[in-house]
């Protein structure tokens, strides 16, 4: 997620305690890559999948309720209504591991009412008697394996589901949610994230969007794949992720189909629904697709063009740091809603109404591709690896193209702040839910970066970057297995470094030790 906006479209500072629905983000790329390339990075991808539920169980441990029967054994267990994370105790479910996400979805602009269904192919990861779903609308019927289940609300944000006969732990099945509302003043967490208006829509936010417009397990803990069909009235347009997979007519409405190859946590994906000015192409081997609203006007919506046709060369250059690109596709969709932030869909980024060059927020988010989508924190508390990584490659492509190394950055920052600034009171390695946008969450973050860099080395730390995106890539990451794999590949303690700068509450002293000599 980028920073706040001014209105004139440049990036400013989210501030202390900006709220999740007010902040965003942003990032940067490599060469032309051979249809060899694209294979073995696919093969690599679907092995990394059938590793990523287990990875998520051993750092989120769900909570799983146990009945008992009259004879005083144990049977099948209720599925707890949160995997565990600490910021939000009800996001993601316990007992299940959701493999993919069919959406089917009908949207009416003038009336913000969504209906559709959803169908879920889940693996239950525990016998269960019942489980739970994140999901905010109404809900009117739900099968399981195609036999009609019961479902309940405990909760308005939980749908809690019990099929006719337990699930058994290793086995697969097919859930379907139908249901019918209007997202709008729908609320969770204090969040009232639905943006539209009677002519556009974009389901963007973060930590949580997903609740508003499709059931799920809604933590990155647990990625999947999605394949999302929208129907809206005839001559809309429908922005998605990935790629577009058809588009059907009939008298009065148009279905446009979107399909991502690769899995993504829930709150990456969007849709957009309304007026748009589509742009396609190819770049640098890297096919992309941009959209910009029509409720700019022609001087906006050409400077917003003009920023979104950068965003293949800007994967190209990042990539040259960090590895191929991880997905499919690029681009981006400008909306003419009024949001003040940005956010790293995955494939497609987000926008506000840009106007003009947007360089270091596009960056930002298209770093975000690598760091938050293709590899994801496990839990929330390790949000710094997403925004410190993306604010960290805003800073390498200033370097990159000679305007001012990393380096200089680093001490301006350091030195720009006397110690007693608020700024260094925030724990950065586990911020609490309220500040996980805080200026310092993206900006401390890009100093330790700068700094570990420093401390061990040019050679050291990329290879620690590329070893972390390799060996996460399409699955999680927690900031324990970061500091692991960098003391591990620089063959340094660095121990006295990662707690000086991610879990204290001061600014870090300028020493060797600290990356600062």
């Amino acid at each position: 997620m980028s920073r706040l906006l001014s209105n004139g479209g440049a990036a400013v500072s989210a501030g202390r305690g900006a709220s999740s629905a007010t902040v965003a983000d942003a990032v940067p790329g490599r060469n032309r890559f051979s249809s060899a390339e694209r294979y073995l990075a696919r093969v690599t991808h679907t092995l990394r999948r059938t590793t990523a539920a287990l990875l998520a169980t051993v750092v989120v441990a769900p909570v799983l309720l146990t009945q008992a029967t009259a004879s005083g054994e144990e049977s099948a267990a209720v599925g707890s209504s949160g995997i565990g994370d600490a910021y939000w105790p009800l996001d993601g479910n316990g007992g299940i591991d959701v493999a993919s996400y069919r959406i089917r979805n009908r949207y009416d602009l003038a009336t913000q009412r969504l209906e559709g269904r959803t169908v879920l192919e889940l693996t239950a990861t525990s016998d269960l008697s019942s489980f739970h779903l994140d999901f905010l609308l109404p809900t009117t019927k739900v099968t399981v394996d195609g036999a009609r289940a019961e479902h309940a609300r405990p909760d308005k944000h939980e749908l809690r589901i019990t099929p006719d006969a337990p699930l058994v732990a290793g086995s697969t099945h097919r859930v379907v949610v139908s249901y019918a509302g209007n997202p709008d003043g729908k609320k969770y967490a204090g969040e009232r994230n639905w943006l539209a208006n009677d002519r556009e829509v974009v389901a963007m936010n973060q930590p949580h969007m997903a609740p508003w417009w499709f059931p799920g397990n809604d933590h990155p803990s647990d990625k999947a794949t999605f394949d999302v069909s929208t129907t809206v009235e005839r001559g809309r347009e429908v922005i998605g992720n990935g790629t577009l997979v058809s588009r059907k007519k009939t008298e009065r409405t148009v279905t446009w189909r979107w399909r991502a190859e690769d899995q993504m946590a829930t709150y990456l994906a969007f849709f957009a629904a309304g007026d748009f000015e589509v742009e396609r192409g190819t770049t640098h081997g890297i096919p992309w697709v941009n959209a910009v609203s029509r409720l700019q006007d022609d001087r906006q919506r050409a400077g917003s063009l003009r920023a979104l046709r950068t965003s293949a060369s800007v994967v190209h250059g990042l990539a040259q740091d960090l590895g191929p690109y991880p997905f499919e596709v690029t681009g981006g969709l400008s909306t003419g809603l009024p949001v003040g932030f940005a956010l790293e869909n995955q494939t497609r980024p987000t926008y506000p109404t840009l106007g003009g060059p947007a360089e270091g927020l596009i960056v930002h988010e298209l770093a975000h591709q690598w760091f938050g989508d293709d590899v994801a924190v496990a839990r929330w508390s390790d949000i710094w690896l997403n925004e410190g990584a993306a604010t960290f490659m805003e800073w390498r492509w200033t370097e990159r193209k000679g305007a001012r190394s990393a380096a200089d950055i680093l001490r301006g920052s350091y030195d720009g702040r006397d110690a007693s600034d608020p700024f260094w009171e925030v724990t950065i390695g586990d911020p609490g839910k309220d500040l996980i946008f805080d200026d310092a969450v993206y900006e401390r973050g890009a100093m330790t970066l700068q700094a570990l860099r420093q401390r061990i080395g040019d050679d050291a730390f990329w290879t620690v970057i590329r070893t972390w995106l390799q060996q996460r890539g399409g699955a999680n990451g927690t900031t324990q297995d970061f500091e692991a794999l960098a003391a591990s590949t620089s063959g340094q303690d660095l121990t006295s470094f990662f707690t000086a700068w991610l879990r204290t509450p001061a600014k870090p002293a300028r020493t060797a030790d600290n990356g600062l000599a």
